[in-house]
């Protein structure tokens, strides 16, 4: 079958660097960092004792405080960065078929914060169950497409996609293929993660992932440093409103990008560990390249994966070496983590929306936080480091890489009619 073209109409993001897309991306292209020391709760007895947060958000500028209390925070943030792709879009649902409209969304971990409350009360009282009656339903992590369905009367294809950090990533990749093969007209999709709470710290805290560089949050983020440390945890959410080529040009909508492939594959070799030799990396991006019908020569910057971690961020360079060969020291590699923290989840969406900016301005974002060369990597590779750089980006790859060895890629291209 002939497969439809799938173009990007609308983005929104709420990230720790911006609130808006317009203010994440000028936060981006200065290299600001989202980093500072935690105030959701008292976190002086963590080990780590910053992170990344969303600043300056209230849930009730988008809905009544009663609907607020019923969801989680993922879902807040959810609500949030679709009203904003929609607006974006332009979409008018009264005058569009919405049993053609879908929402794809990933998250990692879902409602952290009501699970952890939930139990601690139960833990607190004298054993008699007294559970919030929403407490389910605020949890799961498929509730986020729900709600944004209701809230707009979305009746096509509605699910979440869980892959740990590579979950939002994956929801893209569903989203692609829905409308290409006709399933649909217009996905909603991205993703949300609310994880900045003792659960969600202190878990991540136990298995040595984090950062803990409490003295100077700002630059503990340093993908690619030689004295890079973990990871720094965000959170927020990203949207992005794919749509058919054919629909969107009928009703006029402006058109960003075109999303022109993606590839998934496993490391099927740890459970929080990427494969060392980046094999599931490179498998990723090259069934992305060949679902886009690209060409190595054909990719101009790949917003990578890189977390931060002493064994994640060289096996990626790794797999970008081993597949790109001489053309990767013609390519611009940024991690915009350095700035927004990892977003887990939500990292995808958040990061695909930098891409298509990146492929939209011709600007590529940078690494901050570089200060000593890591002397296992290599040297003439361009880390894009510390400062923002202009060049003609035809078409940006991102890469998503979870816990349980889960590998996605999207490519988005340059749109041309």
């Amino acid at each position: 079958m002939e497969l439809k073209r799938v173009v990007v109409t609308g983005l929104g993001a709420l990230t720790p660097i911006g609130n808006t897309v317009p203010a994440f991306w000028d936060s981006l292209i200065k290299g600001v960092s989202g980093a500072a020391p935690i105030t959701k709760f008292d976190a002086s007895k963590f080990k780590t004792r910053f992170a990344c947060e969303v600043k300056g958000f209230n849930a009730e500028d988008f809905m009544e405080r009663k609907e607020a209390r019923k969801v989680d925070p993922f879902v807040h943030y959810a609500l949030a960065v679709t009203d904003e792709a929609i607006a974006d879009a332009s979409l008018e649902f009264d005058k569009l078929d919405t049993n053609r409209i879908g929402v794809i969304w990933g998250s990692g971990i879902g409602g952290l914060k009501t699970f952890m409350d939930e139990v601690s009360n139960f833990a607190k009282g004298d054993g008699t169950p007294r559970f919030n009656p929403f407490f389910i339903p605020k949890m799961i992590l498929d509730i986020a497409p729900g709600h944004i369905s209701m809230r707009h009367g979305l009746r096509g294809p509605n699910f979440s996609t869980v892959s740990a950090c590579a979950s939002s990533t994956h929801a893209l990749i569903d989203s692609l293929n829905y409308i290409r093969t006709g399933c649909a007209d217009i996905i909603i999709s991205g993703g949300s993660e609310a994880i900045i709470n003792e659960a969600g710290i202190g878990g991540f805290n136990a298995m040595h992932a984090l950062s803990t560089r409490n003295d100077d949050p700002k630059t503990a983020s340093r993908p690619f440093d030689k004295d890079r440390d973990g990871f720094v945890a965000g959170e927020g959410g990203g949207a992005i409103v794919l749509e058919s080529l054919e629909h969107a040009r009928a009703r006029g909508a402006k058109i960003y990008a075109e999303l022109v492939g993606g590839g998934m594959s496993a490391d099927a070799y740890h459970i929080t560990a990427s494969h060392p030799d980046g094999l599931g990396a490179r498998l990723a991006m090259a069934n992305a390249m060949a679902d886009a019908k690209l060409s190595i020569k054909d990719i101009d910057y790949i917003n990578v994966h890189g977390t931060s971690t002493p064994v994640g961020d060289p096996s990626e360079i790794m797999a970008i070496l081993q597949l790109f060969g001489e053309h990767a020291y013609g390519l611009n590699i940024s991690s915009t983590k350095s700035m927004t923290g990892h977003l887990l989840g939500a990292a995808g969406a958040v990061e695909s929306i930098a891409s298509i900016l990146a492929v939209r301005h011709d600007i590529v974002p940078p690494t901050i936080n570089h200060f000593t060369d890591d002397p296992n990597l290599d040297p003439k590779l361009n880390f894009t480091f510390n400062k923002a750089e202009k060049r003609q980006v035809n078409a940006a790859m991102s890469n998503t890489f979870g816990f349980g060895g889960h590998n996605a890629t999207v490519i988005f291209k340059k749109f041309e009619a």
